[in-house]
């Protein structure tokens, strides 16, 4: 197939990514680069986006170092105008609290809901003019099967997830006038290095119970970042406002 037929092709696409220097973002930002994408890098660390870039292949690619809790109103224009108007954008940035609902304060909410989907909202807000992205672009956020069913001690990060995916059938239905996509995609379990050293902690009987919850067993990030790939690519260029589930069949029980 070449790579003008083949419709999960990014090649000529700009995509900037958010949470790039681990875990999922890391992953979204290699599998991209794989199919020709040109990469913005959004994060923190500096070094561990370096880190990323070093792992992709193409020569076009660039970074931004990122408060995302602190992001200017010009932010996205003033990008656009050094690397180039948008035709993706995966925010992958997100962080957890694990604390049951009666320790639970605003702070803690407010914490993870400005990195998990106010940033998000903020970017795609300044995504919206047509200097900073283009016609016919796709938006795909990085939700959670928390949003969808309850665990405990994860009531600030599921709220936020499920903001997420509140907000994506609204923005679809807004920006669909410039045929805009915008999807979420909520990943179950995914064996990232921080999800090694958890399972390395809990007794055996917890952690058969953890693991025998997903019927084809724990995913990786490479599991989901094929799914963004579709999402970002001409192949699914008729489908928006939709949730992604990719868990292994957890939530099919």
């Amino acid at each position: 197939m070449t790579e003008s037929s083949n419709p999960f092709s990014l090649q000529g696409k700009h995509i900037l990514i958010t949470g790039a220097s681990s875990g999922i973002g890391r992953q979204c930002a290699v599998s991209c680069d794989r199919m020709g994408a040109r990469l913005l890098l959004v994060g923190r660390n500096q070094s561990r986006l370096v880190e990323t870039l070093r792992m992709l292949s193409g020569s076009d690619h660039d970074y931004k170092t990122t408060d995302l809790d602190k992001i200017p109103s010009t932010y996205i224009e003033d990008l656009a105008t050094l690397h180039g108007a948008f035709d993706g954008f995966v925010h992958s940035a997100g962080i957890e609290k694990t604390l049951p609902v009666k320790f639970l304060k605003k702070t803690d909410y407010e914490e993870v809901f400005n990195t998990n989907a106010f940033s998000a909202f903020e970017i795609i807000r300044q995504l919206c003019s047509r200097r900073t992205f283009k016609d016919g672009g796709s938006i795909v956020l990085i939700s959670s099967i928390t949003s969808l069913i309850a665990r405990g001690g994860v009531c600030a990060y599921a709220a936020s997830k499920g903001a997420i995916n509140s907000a994506v059938r609204v923005m679809a239905l807004e920006l669909s006038k410039r045929r805009i996509r915008v999807n979420s995609v909520s990943p179950g379990t995914i064996l990232t290095p921080m999800m090694k050293d958890y399972l390395a902690s809990l007794t055996d009987d917890e952690r058969k119970k953890r693991v025998d919850g997903f019927p084809l067993g724990i995913g990786t990030s490479e599991d989901v970042a094929n799914g963004v790939i579709y999402l970002l690519s001409d192949a699914s260029r008729w489908v928006t406002g939709s949730n992604l589930i990719i868990d292994g069949g957890y939530t099919a029980r």
